[in-house]
């Protein structure tokens, strides 16, 4: 199989809206995950359902190749669907604080609990890329502002919790599973992440563990 020149290197094609022919590594997987015939073999209506998906999510190049940062991103949503409304079944975020924000940088979650009670999500947050990671620990929200604008990135960070120095929950316009991340705050949508505003404040306990897959 001859992968095309585009795929092989990583950058985006010049005619971004062609779909491949070529059969990608994990198109069974991506076939599966869309509800199409897994039979392991691209065709013109696989090309075009995989496309969608990565146009929706910001994932390049946007030519319908199974390939893996494809079937990352499925994966990944396959085990936030599996946690269902158990996001801490194993126990690995801490149950003897109070309030706590827990962040699962594996499955790329998070959620607030109390005690052993889930209080809000598990939801789908946006972390940070090889570059620049979100930093596993115990922290504690420390500055909290509705509307802040970031002097680093030149942008508007809306609902912004502090943890851990410039790191921060806030809201993004982006797809939670847009690759590469961020810039290492916890992105999440605007209804989460004004959600999490009214439930945290400066003194609440968060929690980040794993590592987020592709780091």
């Amino acid at each position: 199989m001859v992968v095309p020149l585009t795929v092989a290197l990583g950058a985006a094609p010049a005619q971004a809206a062609s779909c491949t022919t070529s059969t990608g590594p994990y198109q069974k997987q991506v076939e599966k995950f869309l509800g199409r015939t897994a039979d392991g073999r691209q065709s013109s209506g696989d090309c075009k359902a995989i496309q969608a998906f990565q146009k929706k999510h910001g994932i390049t190049p946007t030519i319908g190749y199974a390939g893996p940062l494809t079937w990352q991103t499925m994966n990944t949503m396959n085990q936030q669907k599996a946690a269902g409304k158990k996001p801490n079944a194993a126990g690995k975020c801490p149950t003897n604080k109070g309030r706590i924000a827990c962040v699962d940088l594996t499955r790329q979650l998070s959620w607030v609990q109390d005690g052993k009670k889930l209080v809000y999500g598990p939801v789908p947050v946006r972390t940070g890329k090889k570059a620049t990671p979100t930093r596993t620990g115990a922290n504690k929200i420390y500055y909290r502002s509705a509307n802040h604008w970031s002097t680093l990135y030149k942008v508007w960070m809306p609902h912004a919790q502090f943890f851990d120095g410039g790191q921060a929950f806030h809201a993004v316009d982006k797809s939670m599973w847009n690759p590469p991340g961020s810039g290492g705050c916890v992105n999440m949508t605007r209804a989460d992440a004004k959600k999490y505003w009214g439930l945290l404040r400066n003194g609440d306990d968060v929690f980040v563990y794993g590592r987020k897959p592709g780091t």
